[in-house]
C-alpha cells in the first residue's frame, strides 16, 4: 500500500505509516528471544522435579515488577494502538504493538515460573545446609495471592484513571466516529504510568536481592538455569535500546530492563563459580572412587596371586 491509501488516517497516527524494517525484524528477534530465554528455567525445574535454590521473595517481585512494567507500556502506548482501529493497516498495527507484546511476554513467562515454583514445590533440601528448610506451602499460595492482589488493584487504579480523565461526552464521541484521533494519555494517567515505571524500576532492582542471599547460602545453583541467565543479561540492554527508541514509550519503560541487566549478570557470576566449584569437587570424588576401586582390585589381585602360585 502506498501513502495515498491511508489518506484517512489522523495526523497523530501517520508516524506509524512507514515503520523501519530492520527495527521491526529486530522487535521480533527480541520477541522470540524473551520466549526461547525463559525455557530453559520452566524445562529445568520440570526435569529436576523440584524448584529448590528459586526464593519465592524473588518470584513475588519479579511477577509484580513485571506487572507494573505492562501496565505502564499498555498506559504510554495507548494513543499509539488505538491507531490501529484508525485504518492503518494490519501490518503497521502489528509493527506498533511490539513493544507492548514483548513486555507482556516476559510478564507471562516469568509467571509461569512461579506457577512451576507452587507445582514443583521444594519437599526438602538434598543438600545439607544449617537452618535450610523448605518453602511451606502457606507461604507458596502467599505469594500467588499477593501477586494476583497486587495485579488486580494495579489494573484496576488503571482503568479507573483511564474512566476519570475520559469524560463521557468524549467516549461518546470516540464510539461514534472511526475517523477521530486517539486521545493521548491524561496527565493523571501518564504521571501513573511513570510511577508503575519508577516502582518498576524499583521492585526490580530489590528482586534479586532475595536470590543472591539465597543462592550464596546454598552455595548451589539449584534449580536456577544457567543458560536462561546467559541469553538474558545481555539481553536485557538490547531490550532496552529497542523499548526506548519506540513510538510514545519514556524511560520509566526501559530504566527497568537496565536494571535488571545488572543484577541479573551478578547472579550469573555467583552460579558460575559455584557450578564450576561443584563440579570441580565432584570430579575429585570421582578420581578418589576410581583410586579406592583401583586399589581394592589390587589388594584382591595380591590376595590371589600367591594362591594360583602354590598351585603350579
Amino acid at each position: 500500500m502506498t501513502l495515498h491509501s491511508f489518506s484517512g488516517v489522523p495526523q497523530e497516527c501517520t508516524s506509524l505509516l512507514s515503520p523501519s524494517i530492520a527495527n521491526l525484524a529486530f522487535s521480533f528477534l527480541i520477541f522470540f528471544g524473551i520466549l526461547v530465554s525463559y525455557l530453559p528455567q520452566h524445562a529445568r525445574i520440570v526435569q529436576r522435579g523440584t524448584s529448590e535454590g528459586i526464593s519465592p521473595v524473588f518470584l513475588l517481585l519479579g511477577v509484580t515488577s513485571g506487572t507494573c512494567a505492562f501496565l505502564n507500556i499498555l498506559i504510554l502506548s495507548w494513543g499509539v494502538l488505538g491507531c490501529c482501529s484508525k485504518g492503518i493497516g494490519g501490518f503497521n498495527c502489528f509493527s506498533a504493538s511490539m513493544g507492548v507484546a514483548q513486555v507482556g511476554l516476559q510478564w507471562g513467562c516469568f509467571a509461569v515460573i512461579l506457577a512451576l515454583f507452587l507445582i514443583y514445590l521444594p519437599r526438602g533440601s538434598a543438600l545439607n545446609i544449617p537452618d535450610s528448610r523448605p518453602t511451606s506451602p502457606k507461604v507458596a499460595v502467599g505469594i500467588m495471592l499477593a501477586s494476583a492482589v497486587h495485579f488486580v488493584v494495579m489494573a484496576a487504579t488503571t482503568f479507573y484513571l483511564s474512566l476519570l480523565h475520559s469524560g463521557s461526552e468524549e467516549a461518546l464521541l470516540l464510539l461514534r466516529s472511526s475517523s477521530s484521533s486517539p486521545p493521548p494519555p491524561s496527565d493523571a494517567l501518564v504521571h501513573w504510568a511513570n510511577f508503575l515505571g519508577v516502582q518498576s524500576t524499583i521492585l526490580a532492582s530489590i528482586q534479586y536481592i532475595p536470590q543472591l542471599y539465597t543462592t550464596w547460602r546454598l552455595k548451589h545453583v539449584g534449580s536456577l538455569s544457567i543458560p536462561m541467565m546467559c541469553i538474558q543479561t545481555p539481553g536485557s540492554f538490547v531490550w532496552a535500546v529497542s523499548l526506548a527508541m519506540r513510538e510514545g514509550t519514556r524511560w520509566s519503560s526501559w530504566a527497568t530492563y537496565v536494571v535488571t541487566g545488572c543484577l541479573q549478570g551478578a547472579l550469573l557470576v555467583m552460579c558460575v563459580i559455584f557450578e564450576l566449584s561443584e563440579r570441580r569437587d565432584r570430579g575429585k570424588v570421582d578420581e578418589l572412587v576410581e583410586a579406592l576401586s583401583r586399589g581394592r582390585l589390587e589388594r584382591q589381585d595380591g590376595e590371589r596371586r600367591p594362591l594360583l602360585a602354590g598351585t603350579r
